[in-house]
C-alpha cells in the first residue's frame, strides 16, 4: 500500500483498484476483467483547459464589472415591487438596461445568441403584497453539435433594504447582487462569438428577495420544454473578498455549495441513494466535482471551497429553484459574507452608514469569480454530455447470487466525436475521484473489483480529450 505525506500527514491512498481490459463491440454484454497490479491503472485523467479558454478569462475585465456594478446602483433601488415604468429608476428601468446591454453583447454572435425578456405575473404572496410583474432577460447561446443539452449562469438583478416590503427607499444591492448580475453580464458578452457543442444560458431573474420567483417560473418553463439542464450555477453575493469584521481577507476563496441528498428526490430515490452509500453522490455533488477540476487555481486564481450543504444557514438562492425540478444546480458566494452591511438601509457602525454600496465591492475578486464560472461553463459545453441511466447490477448477468464482480450499464451518449467511456473511482471515504479505468466505447462493463468497498462513476470522453462529469449507477437487481 502506497503512502502520502499530505500537510505533515501520512494517509493511505487506497489506489489498489483492479483495471478491466478494454473492449471495442458496443453490444458486448460483458467486459471481462483481469486482476492487475496496483499501478496498472491510471490515476485520475483530467482536460486540459483549452487555449481559446484560456484567451477568453484572460479578457475579463474588472473594470467592465465596475462600472456595470456602478450602473446597476444608480437606479436607486431595484426592489421587485419598485417602479415598472420610471424611465430612471426602480426595477423596471434596470431591466431594460440589462435587456439593452444583453442585446449589445449577443450582437457579434452572429445570431447564434439570441435575448428575450421572460415576464409573468406573480400573484400575492407573503412578500407580494399585490399581483406583481416579473421579468427575466436571458440570453441563449445555442450549441452547434447537442443544443438540446443546457447549462446556466444566475445572477438575480432585485435588491432590497432591511425590511423585505419597502420599495421606496434607496437598495443599491451591490454586493447583493449587483456582483452577480455583472458576472452573468461580463461572460456573455466574452462567450458570444465562441461556438460550444451544447447550449449556454445567460440570465438575470427578479423576484428572488421575494421567494426566489424569477428563478422558479424559469425553471419550471425550462422543465416544461423538457430541456436537458445538466448544469446551473446561481452567482448571489460574489462581489466582497473581506467581510470587514476584523477577520482577515480572503481575496482567492470562493464558496461552492451544493445539496446532499437532491431536492426533488422521491422517499425511494433518498432510501435507495442511503442503502448504497451515494448521499454524497447526487448528480449535483457529481457537477462540483467536475467544477474543482475545471478551474483550478493556476487558471482562475481561485480556490473553490465545496459545501456540501444546500446553501448557508436560514438562506436560500435561485440554484434552489433549479434543484427543485431535478437539475443539478450549485451557488458560488463570498468566503465570508458581511452580515453587518447587507440590506442594512440605517444602521450605523462607528460612524459609517452601512448599506450595499459599491464601496464594499472588490472588483478584482469578482472577475477572479467570473473566470471560475467561465471555465466551469466552457467545459461543461465543450466535453460530451453526462452519461444517461447508468446502473449497477447487484446480481450481474448470467449470476444468481451475490458477487464481488462489479456490472456496470449505461446509456449510449449521442456524441458523433465520441471517443469512449472511463469508469471512475474512490473510496468511499474518499471526497474527489481518485482513479479510473478506460474501457473503451461500450455501454456494459463486468469488473473484478467489488463493488461494496469503492463508488463508481462514469463519465464520457471525446475525441479530443474533454471529459464529462461522471454519473453515479443507481443500483438495480
Amino acid at each position: 500500500m502506497k503512502k502520502n505525506v499530505d500537510s505533515g500527514r501520512v494517509t493511505s491512498t487506497r489506489r489498489a483498484f483492479l483495471s478491466a481490459s478494454a473492449a471495442t463491440a458496443v453490444a458486448a454484454p460483458l467486459l471481462t476483467s483481469t486482476v492487475a497490479r496496483a499501478d496498472d491503472f491510471s490515476a485520475l485523467p483530467r482536460s486540459e483547459p483549452d487555449d481559446g479558454l484560456r484567451t477568453v478569462l484572460s479578457q475579463i475585465d474588472p473594470d467592465r464589472i465596475h462600472a456595470t456594478i456602478l450602473r446597476l446602483t444608480q437606479f436607486g433601488t431595484r426592489h421587485t415591487a419598485s417602479s415598472q415604468t420610471d424611465p430612471v429608476r426602480g426595477i423596471g428601468a434596470a431591466t431594460n438596461w440589462v435587456f439593452q446591454q444583453m442585446q449589445a453583447n449577443a450582437a457579434p454572435s452572429n445570431g447564434r445568441m439570441t435575448v428575450q425578456k421572460q415576464t409573468f405575473v406573480q400573484p400575492v404572496s407573503s412578500r407580494i403584497p399585490v399581483p406583481t410583474t416579473i421579468t427575466n432577460v436571458i440570453a441563449t447561446l445555442k450549441g452547434t453539435a447537442s443544443p438540446e443539452r443546457f447549462y446556466v449562469v444566475t445572477g438575480h438583478l432585485d435588491s432590497r433594504v432591511t425590511d423585505v416590503l419597502n420599495f421606496t427607499s434607496d437598495a443599491p444591492g451591490a454586493d447583493d447582487d449587483a456582483s452577480g448580475v455583472a458576472v452573468v453580464m461580463e461572460l456573455a458578452r466574452l462567450f458570444a462569438t465562441q461556438q460550444f457543442p451544447g447550449t449556454l444560458v445567460f440570465a438575470t431573474v427578479a423576484g428572488e428577495e421575494q421567494g426566489l420567483y424569477g428563478s422558479a417560473f424559469m425553471a419550471q418553463q425550462m422543465k416544461a420544454a423538457g430541456n436537458d439542464v445538466q448544469g446551473m450555477f446561481s452567482n448571489d453575493i460574489v462581489g466582497a473578498s473581506q467581510a470587514w469584521d476584523g477577520t482577515r481577507p480572503d481575496p482567492h476563496s470562493v464558496r461552492l455549495f451544493v445539496e446532499g441528498i437532491p431536492t426533488a428526490a422521491t422517499a425511494n430515490q433518498i432510501a435507495l441513494m442511503q442503502s448504497v452509500g451515494g448521499e454524497n453522490d447526487g448528480a449535483t455533488h457529481q457537477l462540483a466535482r467536475f467544477v474543482s477540476d475545471a478551474a483550478p487555481f493556476d487558471l482562475t486564481g481561485m480556490n473553490i471551497r465545496v459545501i456540501w450543504r444546500r446553501d448557508r444557514y436560514l438562506r436560500g438562492s435561485d440554484h434552489i429553484s433549479f434543484q427543485q425540478q431535478g437539475y443539478p444546480a450549485a451557488r458560488f458566494t463570498e468566503p465570508r459574507e458581511n452580515f453587518n452591511h447587507e440590506h442594512q438601509d440605517t444602521q450605523v457602525v462607528n460612524g459609517v452608514q452601512l448599506g450595499d454600496l459599491i464601496e464594499f465591492v472588490d472588483f478584482n475578486y469578482t472577475a477572479r469569480v467570473a473566470k471560475v464560472n467561465g471555465a466551469a461553463l466552457w467545459a461543461l459545453a465543450t466535453a460530451p454530455s453526462t452519461p444517461k441511466n447508468a446502473v449497477i447490477h447487484t446480481t450481474p448477468p448470467g449470476t444468481f447470487s451475490g458477487t464481488n464482480l462489479s456490472s456496470l450499464a449505461w446509456d449510449a451518449n449521442p456524441e458523433a466525436d465520441l471517443a469512449g467511456y472511463e469508469i471512475v473511482m474512490r473510496e468511499t471515504t474518499s471526497p474527489n475521484w481518485t482513479s479510473a479505468i478506460n474501457v473503451g466505447n461500450v455501454t456494459t462493463v463486468t469488473l473484478d473489483i467489488s463493488k461494496d468497498n469503492i463508488q463508481f462513476g462514469v463519465r464520457a470522453v471525446d475525441q479530443a480529450g474533454h471529459r464529462s462529469p461522471a454519473a453515479f449507477p443507481q443500483a438495480v437487481a
